[in-house]
């Protein structure tokens, strides 16, 4: 498939905006993005957009929403909706119609306010007991900090992984989102702090579990054709995966995991996050020990830990040494969430995985101001979403 160019990314702080509705975020991230990129609005022809589950109608069709707020041009919208790696399905979707030669410029854009507290279904399917979340939190109590709880737990029995352990990664994404201007929480948390924080879910304390947060991100995607009448230092999109599991792997954000000895079903060699990564990395020709940076998917202070090892950062049961040795902070071999990441953003679902993305453009572009990740080249963002739609782009200047 031929490269794809990121042309322009936007975002708006991170936070609770009582002032400022859903789509006034995502205007403010769309106009960043088009600003950015050199490109107005005139110019793009298909807009795809993150659905929201919290925003009614207007949920649906948000990309539609978006598009009236900027100017009918009689554009494609595009709504989709994967949970948490709802951004970069979308620019997935941008790829295949540049590369196809369908457009030369596509609009991305994810937005949403989230309700306060625990994520909880935005209707009432009590009765449905085929429904996801009448499954999850009604029967089960499976909410998820409980869910990510239950990871812990697991990654514990597993390799000692221990309460410093959880602890010294929020240290270290305090330290990164302190940095960042667009993150919600800015200020570094002690060790004392987190470890003597209210206990939600055993293990994890409540500075180790992500927020739930207002906020917008979008990216545009053009042809090289168009690039280079925009910018003399594109940034490449240069592999891209979306997946969902693989039988006999059951779905994994839900904790069915097939990969613990107790279970009579046979085990996968390489799991649906590892198959995720390897995708991106076959697609790009840029395997781990290229990368300058990573960015991954932090719901809870343990699952970052996960994730350095199913990029391939290092092996399993190594992730805690990785950390500890100062790999994965700034100016270590190799940074991950040097934005601060989920811990220092909080979820806005559609807009998450579209916001890593901005990340590893600042960064290979040599704009990320305090938190910059010295002669970043090769870059990876890697999400996962409800009922397993799991994402990875690899991107290289």
């Amino acid at each position: 498939m031929n490269e794809v160019i990121i042309a322009g990314v936007g975002m708006t702080r991170w936070g609770k905006w009582n002032d400022l509705t859903s789509v006034d975020l995502g205007v403010e991230a769309a106009r960043k993005a088009l600003a950015d990129s050199g490109l107005e609005w005139r110019n793009i022809q298909l807009l795809v957009s993150g659905e929201s589950r919290f925003a009614g109608t207007n949920g649906f069709l948000m990309g539609n929403v978006l598009a009236k707020e900027l100017g009918w041009s009689g554009i494609p919208a595009l709504n989709i909706y994967n949970a948490c790696s709802s951004g970069t399905y979308a620019v997935r979707i941008a790829q295949m119609h540049v590369a196809a030669g369908m457009c030369d410029a596509v609009l991305c854009v994810g937005y949403d306010k989230s309700p306060i507290g625990f994520f909880s279904p935005p209707y009432d399917r009590s009765w449905d007991y085929t429904d996801l979340d009448t499954q999850r939190l009604r029967l089960l109590g499976l909410t998820n900090p409980t869910i990510f709880a239950l990871h812990a737990m697991r990654r514990r029995e597993l390799y000692g992984t221990t309460d410093t352990d959880l602890a010294k990664v929020k240290v270290k994404s305090s330290k990164h989102g302190v940095l960042n201007p667009y993150a919600r929480y800015q200020r570094e948390f002690t060790m004392e702090e987190i470890v003597n924080s209210p206990m939600v879910c055993s293990p994890l304390r409540l500075y180790e579990i992500a927020a739930t947060s207002d906020g917008a991100a979008a990216v545009v995607i053009c042809s090289q054709k168009l690039a280079k009448t925009l910018t003399s230092k594109p940034i490449i999109l240069a592999g891209i995966s979306c997946t969902t599991p693989s039988y006999p792997e059951n779905e994994p954000a839900l904790m069915w995991l097939s990969s613990d000895s107790t279970y009579s079903r046979p085990i996968p060699e390489v799991n649906q996050q590892q198959t995720a990564a390897l995708l991106a990395y076959e697609e790009s020709g840029i395997g781990p020990e290229d990368l300058s940076l990573a960015e991954v998917y932090d719901l809870s202070a343990n699952l970052e830990l996960d994730w350095y090892e199913y990029i391939g950062l290092c092996a399993p049961g190594e992730a805690e040494e990785l950390l500890s040795e100062g790999a994965t902070s700034l100016g270590g071999r190799i940074p991950v969430n040097p934005s601060g990441g989920v811990s220092a953003f909080g979820e806005s679902v559609p807009a998450q995985s579209l916001a890593q993305m901005c990340e590893l453009v600042w960064q290979l572009r040599g704009e990320a101001g305090a938190r910059q990740v010295e002669g970043a080249k090769t870059a990876l963002a890697i999400n996962m979403g409800l009922m397993g739609n799991i994402s990875c782009a690899i991107l290289k200047r």
